[in-house]
């Protein structure tokens, strides 16, 4: 990688590089590219907590269908079809918002590349830089969408049957 260094010329025609003017380059290319760094933590914390959500629900989904394939009751089944066609609900959100953290994620990637490349170059990437941060965040922001949706069906297909909170008296 070619690295920038600030170049003072004396009155011979000859090149002397400042040392100093070309470690505070790197140092502030450093710090430009750490930076969205913190926000791929961000999203891979939410991708582990959304992929955690997918797991119980896919799990849910396999004990109902073994249920289903050794027959019970028709109000029992009932209950089971409409709570796997909820789980399917619950599973195509929570999979488009794993797609749109990842493609998210890919996007930060390549914005700390484009830094990097940018500044070895000595081109101003700054427009490009602000379009696939705004892209970046625009994908962030459709995930939480379907991760938000995800959770509110979660919570309200959760009820409890009416008749398992009859008291024995």
């Amino acid at each position: 990688m070619k690295v920038p260094l600030r170049c003072l010329y004396d009155g011979c025609g000859s090149v002397h590089f400042d040392l100093m003017t070309a470690l505070e380059d790197i140092a502030h290319t450093i710090e430009l590219a750490i930076t969205p760094v913190f926000l791929l933590v961000a999203i891979g914390s939410l991708l582990n907590v959304v992929t955690q959500r997918l797991g119980r629900v896919v799990d849910r989904a396999r004990e109902l269908e073994v249920f289903l394939a050794n027959g019970v009751t028709e109000p029992q089944r009932g209950r089971y079809v409409e709570e796997l066609e909820v789980l399917g609900r619950r599973m195509m959100y929570a999979q488009r918002s794993i797609s749109l953290w990842t493609l998210a994620a890919l996007l930060v990637c390549i914005l700390v590349g484009a830094v990097f490349f940018a500044d070895s170059i000595g081109v101003n990437a700054a427009p490009f830089v602000a379009g696939m941060f705004i892209v970046a965040m625009g994908v962030l922001i459709g995930g939480l969408g379907f991760f938000l949706a995800e959770t509110t069906i979660a919570t309200h297909i959760l009820r409890v049957r009416a008749e398992l909170l009859i008291k024995d008296e």
